[in-house]
This record gives structure tokens, C-alpha cells and sequence, in this order.
């Protein structure tokens, strides 16, 4: 059960590593939002979801963290969402938009490391 939740964990950092990893080649050329992106969030929060479960451990679960985390992650979604919305309309994202979409998604890292 222990290596079982290990590849979770893996799976939920790669989807990490996919959305941080696009934006960031983003962020140094046009700055638009990418169907990557949005697949890297899908990953991770999945996955995320999935270790938020009780199973394969015999220590309890910090939910206030989950939920914080849970609340960023949704946030992060909904400035994919709209962002692509608005690419399509009018051929480009709000740079305020774009860079909390790279803002959060750090903070939910950085959440995840130093919070214990």
C-alpha cells in the first residue's frame, strides 16, 4: 500500500511539474494560457484528491492544509478557465491573470513543503 500511495505522490508532482513547467516556458515567450496547463492542473488535482484519502497511512491528515490547498488549486482552475475563455474571444490573457495563474500554483507548492 506504501508504494502504491509513493506513485500517487509521484503522479501529483509530475502534474505539478507539467503546470508550473508550461508556464514558466510561458512566461519567457507569449504569455497565453496552454491546454497543457489546464492538463497539468487536471493531474495534480486528481492525484491530490487521491492522497487526501486516508489510506496507506497510520498518521492523521492536516485537512485545514488539504483544504487550503484544495481552495487554491480551484482558484488556479477558474483563472485557467476564464483565461482560456478570454484567449479565445480576444487573442490574449489578462498579464494579471496569466501571472497568478504562475503565482498560485508556487504558493500551492510552497504550501505543501513548508506546511507541516
Amino acid at each position: 500500500m506504501e508504494i502504491l500511495r509513493h506513485v500517487v505522490v509521484l503522479v501529483h508532482l509530475t502534474g505539478f511539474a507539467i503546470l508550473f513547467g508550461a508556464w514558466v516556458v510561458e512566461a519567457v515567450g507569449q504569455r497565453r494560457v496552454t491546454r497543457l496547463m489546464t492538463w497539468g492542473m487536471l493531474v495534480a488535482a486528481v492525484a491530490g484528491l487521491a492522497l487526501a484519502a486516508p489510506w496507506g497511512i497510520d498518521y492523521p491528515l492536516n485537512y485545514t492544509k488539504l483544504g487550503v490547498k484544495l481552495v487554491v488549486l480551484l482558484a488556479i482552475g477558474a483563472l485557467l478557465g476564464i483565461g482560456t475563455a478570454r484567449q479565445r474571444k480576444t487573442g490574449s490573457v489578462p498579464p494579471a491573470m496569466f501571472w497568478l495563474v504562475g503565482i498560485l500554483t508556487f504558493l500551492n507548492a510552497a504550501l505543501a513543503v513548508l506546511w507541516r
